[in-house]
């Protein structure tokens, strides 16, 4: 993808998740396994990079040292929108990144804070995302994925694939 096009999706995927702090990372484990856990998003403007706080001796920078693909997911159920950002990670030691995204948020996960010799930061360079919105509220919900399940055509929302390479 190219020029505008990327720069609209890269907009896009950055409006659908400013707002949502939690995010799941999924990781692959040596036997193949996936392993998600939870991970704040740093709050900075997104330009097809996300960033997370880690230790850099946590198991899953040891997993992403091993299988660079790396899926996050993000979920607003009050608004029933859903989105699944697939990328690469790598391991950032950069001092300097380190200390302008740090939060005293963090501090109860590294007590240390900045003094922490393991603190790091995972940069995923987001490669796709796709995202589900479900329009309306709880109940036309219902009823359109009801009005689904009995056999009618129903639209139960959008399923929009971003391409961010």
């Amino acid at each position: 993808m190219a020029g505008p096009e990327k720069k609209s999706d890269v907009k896009l995927l950055a409006e659908k998740i400013k707002d949502i702090r939690i995010a799941m990372m999924t990781t692959q484990e040596a036997d193949g396994t996936l392993r998600s856990r939870p991970m704040a998003t740093q709050d900075v403007e997104f330009d097809g990079d996300l960033w997370f706080f880690t230790s850099s001796d946590a198991p899953k920078v040891s997993e992403v040292s091993q299988h660079h693909q790396v899926n996050i997911s993000y979920s607003k159920p009050s608004d029933n929108l859903f989105v699944s950002v697939s990328g690469v990670a790598e391991l950032v030691r950069d001092h300097d990144k380190i200390k302008h995204y740090w939060r005293p948020f963090y501090k109860p996960w590294f007590p240390q804070g900045l003094d922490d010799p393991t603190l790091a930061l995972l940069k995923v360079h987001v490669e796709g995302a796709e995202y589900w919105d479900v329009p309306s509220g709880k109940m036309t919900l219902l009823y359109r994925l009801t009005k689904k399940a009995a056999g009618a055509r129903e639209d139960i929302g959008e399923d929009i694939k971003l391409d961010m390479r």
